[in-house]
């Protein structure tokens, strides 16, 4: 079957100051239900494309934006901030559940930042589905009124998960999840990221170039705001196009 484009990213440019791009005019699509990989060195650009996927970018007041991203072929800067919030869930490099808030409170935070009301059956059905779906549903049924800090790290990240996908988006947005983790952690993350891609499209950023080769359909490659090369992770591991790839995935960078 002709495979969907979720996103299409048209020659976007992100600027922090007016003669410094972050991201410099990147084109590319982003397929349904697959998990893409934008991989390369810290400060190259790939958490500012992410962030302007959610338009997370406009809390900062002077960065500008140029191009255009289309979700499901509307343009996501034309649409309601809020509405792409919810339909492009973020998942941050800590893991960041509101410290003052109980399990359960956790999960719903993104309805109640959205002043969403729900009914307390609806409630407790997105607490159980999301939690199941991340694979904490067994280990915190029982304390889902308790404050989350004696989870551990990998627990947390999987309860920032279930918060993002508790409102049910249609992409999930990865920002290096699994770098302040442990290696059993990271696998746990990682075998969770391919089970959610059944039903969600993924992006994650990450500087684990392992981590890409091994869960990653599309992996992109970034270099000081370029989209030096976007291809099938395993071509683009075995056979890349450019040289700086080849450079920087044999190591002999920088």
């Amino acid at each position: 079957k002709m495979e969907n484009l979720k996103l299409q990213i048209n020659d976007l440019s992100v600027a922090y100051t007016p003669e410094k791009l972050a991201v410099k005019h990147v084109t590319t699509g982003i397929l349904e239900r697959t998990i893409t990989a934008i991989m390369g060195p810290s400060g190259c650009g790939k958490s500012t494309l992410l962030r302007a996927i959610n338009r997370m970018h406009e809390l900062y007041p002077d960065i500008r934006v140029t191009g255009e991203i289309l979700l499901d072929e509307r343009n996501i800067f034309k649409m309601n901030p809020m509405e792409v919030r919810r339909m492009a869930g973020m998942v941050f490099q800590r893991p960041n559940p509101f410290p003052t808030m109980s399990i359960y409170d956790n999960v719903l935070a993104g309805y109640k930042l959205n002043g969403i009301r729900l009914s307390k059956a609806q409630k407790d059905e997105i607490v159980e589905t999301s939690l199941t779906s991340v694979g904490l549903w067994g280990e915190v049924r029982d304390s889902l009124f308790r404050k989350g800090g004696f989870l551990s790290g990998g627990q947390q990240q999987r309860l920032c998960i279930a918060r993002a996908i508790a409102l049910k988006p249609e992409v999930l947005l990865m920002d290096e999840p699994t770098s302040a983790l442990d290696p059993i952690s990271t696998s746990k993350i990682e075998e969770l990221c391919m089970e959610l891609k059944g039903k969600y499209t993924i992006v994650i950023v990450t500087h684990n170039m392992q981590q890409a080769l091994r869960i990653a359909d599309t992996t992109a490659f970034f270099l000081l705001g370029d989209m030096v090369e976007v291809g099938a992770t395993d071509q683009l591991f075995s056979m890349p196009r450019d040289k700086r790839t080849e450079d920087y995935i044999t190591g002999r960078f920088g």
